[in-house]
């Protein structure tokens, strides 16, 4: 079923969920849902006397909705907007929506807008919607009610008619068959159903179609090509045009209603009578099952082998578990159905069951508690009989256990100790084989319990006379048998090996000193082949003379190392000549070391070649450091003078710029000179960069005999060009100033003198401090506000510190201002008279423009509490120009 089939029949409630999801129509089911709604719209809409032609054209204005739901609802909606403007359609579309609403139906994404902008998938969901809530709601078959309804109304009324099969409303129509059953079956003058075939769906559903329109008053929906030529048909449109027919013959329905209840009636008396043969039949069988079971049950043939009777409970087990179950069942199935019938009979007012004489509920609960006493008796009889076969079958599997557990273990054990593996052993390979063989004897003995055990079981069994004791007997004689082999074996094996352990422990002797002295010998060998064959990295003469040095040493130790050789071998040679005399066959070589004398000889012969490499290497080396060692001094001879030479230039360009001596004229004049004299100094620059280069290309990376680097020179070269330009363009900005203020050559070096007081540090500029000092000490008291004001002229970037040339600046320009300011305050004395302030307008008319300006902006923010308002008073006056304390 596909999914809208899966809906609930309250489904009609929210339909248009169903077109948001579908986001765009097949265009084949949106064909087939244009002619089916059309044609459902017009059957009604000619009652009022008109119809439509395109579905989503000729419902934008709203008015021929509005009468649609007149026509099917039997109601009047709200008077429609006859203007032709959008709104005037908005209004009526909505006026019809929510007249739809009003009917229970929940409209969600669709808006009168859509229906206005002719938009075909909102108007055919609408059209579905309405149909959905007055064609097919009300429809109601056997307690289902609209498409449910409809589809079971529709499986009833096809269900006689062959090859009909309505599951769906889309593919089971496919064939037309449906259609022709539907009205064969209200109507059968109008079609000859046995004439039509399931391999022509075009005729049948022309056939259909056609007779519909013409007698049943029902318009042709839908094209027989379209439904023919789809693989699924629309299933909105089968619905609508299948709802025509329900609404056509609901009259016949009415009847066919009335006739079902009598065949309830009859279908009851019918059931009950099914139901007394069911019970009389299901009786007969389960007590048959009863008298054939018990017998069985009561047989107690006794077998001689636990097989049989097991064979046995395992019949008496599927007993339990296969065939008395069912019967179990239908034990209670026949007690539910005869409850069942009796509560029927009894709602129907027909006389209670009597069953047959004997096949009473209590006949049958009698019979079955013969069968379960017979039961209880058949299995305690079987249990016994068990316990009584176990006891000998225990015997017998407990000697086969036992008996399989020693020849597993003695599996392999007469080979073992029949090999020779000693004969090419080592000696802690004797050791180990000696306590493994020691081990082994435990083992025996530890089994000499298990060979009594299995022996004893064995007369038991034929105390008892088993059936199977010759082969019982069999398999314990050849176990005792294989013990006394094993006995003898482990005793020859024994001697064997403490003969083979006492011959091998001198050889181990032996081996062990050479591995003692061997081990040491050829560490020092290997040492020193990777002290010779080591690539070494020096940096001065002396770490190569050190190397030379302890080459030397080593060439010493030599002779001495020789000897010791020649004694390692000589250990070797006992061992061979120990080996030949008692005919020992050495399996391996020597257990405490993998070095043989050949590698002994190899490896002293490796180092006597490796000592005159090392010899030359030396040499080629010590060479190359005494070059190394002239290209340092060369370097360090330039370096300690230009170095301090960068140093004292800076030192002396320092002075001139915060001494005082002579005029601007004559420092610009001495500092011009020091360029040049630093500018003739570049060749020896040059110089020391060639020098080190070649440094650099011999991979040279320190020097004792200098501090200085070629990158220490470097930014020295490039400080002092940087700072004695820089001097430079100070002197030349401030004889700009001094000319452009008229600064005498007395301000300036007093301001010079005050700059270097407090220049603590001796930078050249005064950090925020050491400049408040300073103008406190020229006269200056000012607040934070005035200091901060003071700060943005002579620091405008903030870097927190001041330059000489901007406090000549800001010292030039505040000298002036006093002057203005003193001219101002005698004025302002003269103005103000007695009254001892002046207005704004009196400043303004007495003083030239520019002062009386200069004074109103000054003193303004001056303005005391007590202040005549619009004016300026002396003391407001004098706190701005001279600070509080000249008050």
């Amino acid at each position: 079923m596909d999914h809208y089939d899966s809906q609930q029949t309250n489904d009609y409630m929210q339909p248009e969920e169903d077109w948001d999801r579908d986001l765009l129509l097949d265009p084949a089911w949106e064909k087939q849902q244009r002619k089916t709604f059309t044609a459902w719209c017009n059957s009604h809409l000619r009652k009022a006397g008109t119809q439509i032609e395109n579905i989503e054209e000729d419902f934008r204005d709203g008015l021929k909705l509005m009468l649609l739901l007149e026509v099917i609802s039997g109601e009047r909606l709200a008077k429609p907007e006859r203007g032709k403007m959008r709104v005037h359609k908005i209004s009526n579309v909505n006026k019809a929506l929510d007249f739809i609403a009003s009917k229970g139906v929940k409209l969600v994404s669709i808006g009168a807008e859509e229906i206005v902008d002719g938009n075909v998938k909102m108007t055919l969901g609408m059209i579905w919607t309405i149909i959905l809530r007055f064609a097919i709601q009300d429809i109601s078959v056997e307690e289902t009610s609209a498409k449910e309804g409809l589809l079971l109304w529709c499986q009833r009324k096809t269900a006689p008619y062959k090859n009909v099969n309505i599951q769906n409303f889309h593919i089971s129509w496919k064939d037309g068959l449906g259609f022709c059953a539907l009205i064969h079956r209200h109507r059968p003058e109008l079609i000859d159903y046995g004439k039509l075939r399931k391999d022509d769906p075009l005729t049948n559903l022309n056939t259909a179609f056609d007779v519909a329109e013409k007698y049943l008053d029902i318009p042709k929906m839908l094209d027989a090509e379209d439904i023919v030529g789809t693989a699924r048909p629309d299933e909105k449109a089968i619905m609508t045009y299948v709802s025509s027919f329900y609404h056509a013959f609901s009259g016949a329905q009415k009847a066919e209603t009335a006739a079902n209840r009598i065949c309830k009636v009859l279908a009851v008396n019918q059931e009950n009578e099914q139901l007394m043969e069911d019970y009389e039949k299901l009786a007969s069988d389960l007590l048959e099952w009863i008298r054939r079971t018990i017998p069985w049950l009561e047989n107690r043939a006794p077998e001689n082998t636990m097989h049989a009777m097991q064979q046995k409970l395992e019949d008496f087990r599927d007993y339990r578990r296969l065939h008395k179950p069912p019967k179990v069942q239908e034990k209670c199935q026949l007690e539910i159905n005869f409850n069942t019938l009796q509560t029927k009979l009894r709602l129907s007012n027909r006389p209670a069951f009597m069953p047959s004489e004997g096949r009473m509920v209590s006949d049958i609960n009698n019979a079955w508690g013969c069968l379960e006493q017979a039961e209880k008796g058949y299995e305690e009889w079987l249990l016994n009989e068990i316990r009584r076969l176990e006891r000998l079958d225990h015997l017998a599997e407990k000697f086969r256990q036992k008996a399989s557990i020693h020849e597993a273990w003695t599996d392999g054990k007469e080979a073992m100790l029949r090999q020779k593996d000693y004969e090419t052993a080592t000696l802690s390979e004797i050791k180990a084989l000696l306590k493994k063989h020691e081990a082994f004897e435990s083992d025996l003995a530890a089994h000499q319990d298990r060979v009594e055990q299995i022996a004893a079981i064995a007369q038991e069994l034929n105390e008892l006379d088993y059936y199977d004791s010759p082969s019982v007997n069999a398999r314990c004689q050849k176990i005792c048998d294989q013990w006394d082999n094993l006995g003898a074996l482990t005793q020859k094996r024994r001697e064997a090996l403490e003969r083979t352990e006492k011959l091998l422990e001198t050889i181990d002797q032996l081996y062990l000193e050479y591995a003692k002295r061997a081990a040491p010998f050829n560490n020092w060998m290997e040492g020193a082949m990777e002290d010779l064959q080591d690539t070494f990295i020096v940096h001065t003469i002396e770490e190569i003379q050190g190397l030379t040095t302890a080459h030397e040493q080593f060439k010493a130790t030599l002779p001495d190392a020789d000897k010791e050789r020649l004694a390692i071998l000589g250990i070797h040679n006992e061992v061979s000549k120990i080996v030949q005399t008692y005919h020992v066959n050495m399996a391996g070589t020597n257990p405490y070391t993998t070095i043989t004398p050949q590698e002994i000889n190899g490896k002293w012969d490796h180092v006597r070649q490796l000592v005159p490499r090392r010899d030359q290497a030396l040499t080629e080396e010590h060479a190359r450091q005494q070059h190394n060692e002239r290209l340092r001094k060369q370097f360090a001879t330039q370096a300690n003078v230009i170095g301090p030479w960068i140093q004292t230039k800076m030192e002396e360009i320092g002075r001139i710029s915060i001494e005082m001596h002579g005029t601007l004229e004559d420092q610009l004049s001495h500092l011009r000179q020091y360029e040049k004299s630093i500018v003739n100094y570049k060749p020896k620059i040059d110089q020391l960069e060639g020098d080190h280069q070649l440094i650099q290309e011999a991979l040279i990376f320190d020097n004792k005999h200098t501090n200085y680097t070629m990158e220490h020179i470097r930014v020295g070269w490039e400080q002092l060009l940087t700072t004695i330009a820089r001097t430079i363009n100070e002197v030349e900005n401030q004889i700009l100033t001094r000319d452009a203020k008229g600064i005498s050559q007395e301000q300036m070096n007093e301001f010079r003198a005050s700059f270097n007081h407090f220049d603590r540090k001796k930078t050249g500029m005064m950090d925020t401090d050491d400049f408040r000092a300073c103008l406190i000490s020229m006269g200056y008291n000012m607040g934070e506000a005035e200091f901060a004001r003071i700060m943005s002229i002579v620091d405008p970037n903030r870097l927190g510190v001041v330059t000489f040339q901007a406090f000549v600046d800001f010292m030039s320009r505040e000298t002036a201002d006093t002057d203005t300011a003193d001219q101002v305050m005698a004025s302002f004395k003269i103005l103000a008279g007695d009254k001892n302030y002046i207005t704004v307008d009196e400043l303004r008319r007495e003083l030239p423009p520019d002062q009386a300006e200069y004074c109103i902006a000054r003193m303004a923010p001056y303005a005391g509490p007590d202040s005549v308002p619009g004016a300026l008073d002396y003391m407001s006056f004098s706190t701005a120009l001279y600070g509080e304390s000249d008050l």
